[in-house]
């Protein structure tokens, strides 16, 4: 994991996501829980939800941790974070057809972020990871239109 989570923290385009993040947010308690700790949070993604979050992440655009989340940012706005064990949320006005959707995280569904499957398990895994790859891309390109 790259990149600085204090690059996103002020920026007003953040709020919601933050506060909800920080909400859920712990801090380990025990040895076993920094077994799956991230910037000093408990990790509340699965490990195999990060690595795929990484793969799908543009070259040049680094896996940044948010409150033990992990996150995809450009010009300090967040784009798209990775949560629990297959919920991929993308800042978009709207999603493109052809995704499998998960259910909508509210508040984040009513400030503009989108909830679909990181496996869209629906159709061949390499179509999947091509549709998701140009949906991250999508959100950074939206993000950065935030910061105008």
């Amino acid at each position: 994991m790259g990149g600085n989570s204090l690059e996103v923290a002020d920026h007003p385009a953040n709020r919601v996501l933050l506060g909800y993040l920080r909400a859920q947010a712990r801090r380990p308690t025990s040895p076993a829980d920094y077994t799956y700790a991230i910037d000093e949070w408990q990790l509340h993604t699965h490990p195999d939800l990060l690595e795929r979050l990484g793969e799908l992440a543009p070259d040049g655009i680094p896996v940044i941790p948010l409150f033990g989340v992990p996150a995809l940012a450009t010009e300090g706005i967040v784009a798209a974070v990775a949560l629990g064990t297959s919920w991929l949320m993308v800042r978009l006005p709207r999603l493109p057809d052809g995704l499998e959707t998960q259910a909508p995280i509210p508040p984040l569904s009513d400030h503009g972020w989108q909830s679909v499957s990181a496996w869209q398990s629906e159709i061949p895994a390499a179509e999947g990871k091509e549709r998701l790859t140009r949906l991250i891309n999508d959100a950074l390109h939206h993000a950065r239109s935030l910061d105008q």
